[in-house]
């Protein structure tokens, strides 16, 4: 939902994602797999020796504060800033794409085909004939032969497929879209000067061009009539024999592939959605562990080319499993020599604290933490701690299980305790203390939530 909102021409973007990402933060709460969070704590409870938690056992605590700290937002969104969206970038890259004479888009209006809301693309302008329509109106009705001028990010150029009808100049040459290579035009390219369809593109180099991008210069008209000039950057759909000919060198600068992002359409399409459906649906009635469903549904994508290898080893989360990884190491290492058992039954003794002081200790230094670093850190390094002063208090742990889980995923003040606060906070072009103002009173209605249903419904 991030790019929609942040290009809807109506409403400003920071008056609605921090509570996209507030959203998404509380409905994670709701289940076993809602968040990476509670499958970590989940994995730290069945290696304490204690049976998996429950695909709903959250869901009592997790629907109390998805409708608290929902109140609570209605009554703090006063407090969201309203900054200025961000203007589409010349530098960013032109797409031309044209209208077919059969398309099903003709006679319907721009905001109709849904052409106004497409992720990171932006359509700018429409040429008719001789004339060309710049700003474009979204009642703008489409008519044959029209040339669609997109502006933005080449990865998400498979978007462009779902159009019934709308045909790019790359797909006049016979070439997929699956294959782009990126590269910049040399000075003394022979190209320089020419239009692309006077150069004999497409034959010269088997390949043709999807994208056009020009630093400092918004690039107009018709793809095949843009002169080239030295320095542009061209993304190119190429051919088996692209790179054995000899003038590609002479003409450009390969920079590197580009992998666009994929749309899958018709069996696949259905595929992944019902199977994503299915897999969680008999891990949450117990027929099949969460952990084999999902990795069936892995195995079927890849055995069915829904998903490539590639595409997997590319999209696999580097960065976040190396800092779970090593939460967890401390984690385990913490418990192994004993120091997180001797620090519960240190602070249960030497501070006389009281099992209900205990939990409220522990939530708070969980939320300290995920607020500081990430949740699942928080989550992996405060648990054998709490785990251990449970044993120490004699208290049922659950509930300073359910401490933890919750405690880390209570990241509203600080854009960077969480991934999706982080996505929405250059984004929306936030400031840290915008998410002080908006996010404080949700810590307060959440923390007080969350410990009153705990001792009521689970109890100490």
């Amino acid at each position: 939902m991030l790019a929609p909102i942040r290009n809807n021409p109506h409403h400003p973007a920071s008056r609605l994602l921090i509570p996209l990402s507030y959203a998404a933060i509380l409905g994670g709460t709701l289940t076993l797999v809602g968040t990476s969070t509670n499958l970590i704590v989940n994995s730290l409870v069945v290696d304490a020796g204690y049976p998996t938690l429950g695909f709903f056992d959250f869901f009592p605590i997790g629907a109390s504060v998805t409708v608290v700290c929902g109140v609570a937002l209605f009554f703090s969104s006063r407090l969201l800033p309203e900054y200025k969206n961000d203007t589409v970038s010349a530098e960013r890259y032109f797409i031309d794409a044209k209208v077919d004479s059969g398309s099903k888009m003709i006679g319907k209006t721009i905001e109709q085909n849904g052409l106004r809301h497409l992720e990171s693309l932006f359509l700018t302008e429409v040429l008719r004939g001789e004339q060309l329509l710049s700003p474009v109106s979204p009642k703008e009705v489409l008519q044959p032969d029209d040339r669609l001028i997109f502006s933005g990010d080449i990865k998400k150029v498979m978007q462009l497929n779902q159009f019934d009808g709308l045909v790019m100049f790359a797909h006049k040459n016979g070439l997929p879209l699956d294959n782009l290579t990126e590269v910049v035009v040399r000075t003394n390219s022979s190209l320089v000067g020419n239009t692309l369809k006077s150069s004999g593109f497409r034959a010269l180099f088997d390949a043709a061009v999807v994208a056009v991008k020009r630093q400092g210069e918004q690039v107009s008209g018709k793809l095949g009539e843009v002169v080239i000039k030295p320095s542009d950057y061209l993304v190119l759909t190429v051919g088996e024999n692209f790179k054995t000919r000899k003038n590609v060198a002479k003409n450009f600068i390969v920079i590197s592939g580009v992998e666009p992002d994929n749309m899958l359409s018709g069996h696949r399409e259905w595929l992944v959605l019902l199977g994503f459906f299915a897999a969680i649906g008999l891990a949450a009635c117990g027929v099949v562990s969460l952990f084999k469903s999902m990795f069936i549904l892995l195995s079927l994508f890849l055995i069915t080319r829904c998903l490539s290898v590639s595409e997997l080893v590319r999209r696999l989360p580097k960065e976040i499993w190396l800092i779970i990884a090593s939460a967890l190491l401390l984690s385990k290492a913490l418990s192994e020599h004993g120091l997180a058992e001797v620090l519960g039954v240190l602070v249960s003794h030497s501070t006389g604290l009281t099992p209900l002081v205990g939990l409220i200790s522990i939530y708070i230094m969980t939320w300290l933490l995920t607020e500081l670093v990430t949740n699942n850190a928080a989550a992996a390094l405060i648990f054998p701690i709490a785990f251990n002063l449970a044993e120490s208090l004699s208290v049922n742990p659950t509930a300073y299980i359910f401490a933890v889980a919750f405690g880390a995923s209570a990241s509203f003040i600080s854009p960077y305790g969480y991934q999706t606060n982080l996505m929405v906070f250059n984004t929306g072009q936030y400031r840290i203390m915008d998410f002080i103002k908006v996010g404080l009173p949700i810590s307060i209605c959440y923390g007080l939530t969350v410990i009153s249903v705990i001792v009521l419904f689970i109890g100490l």
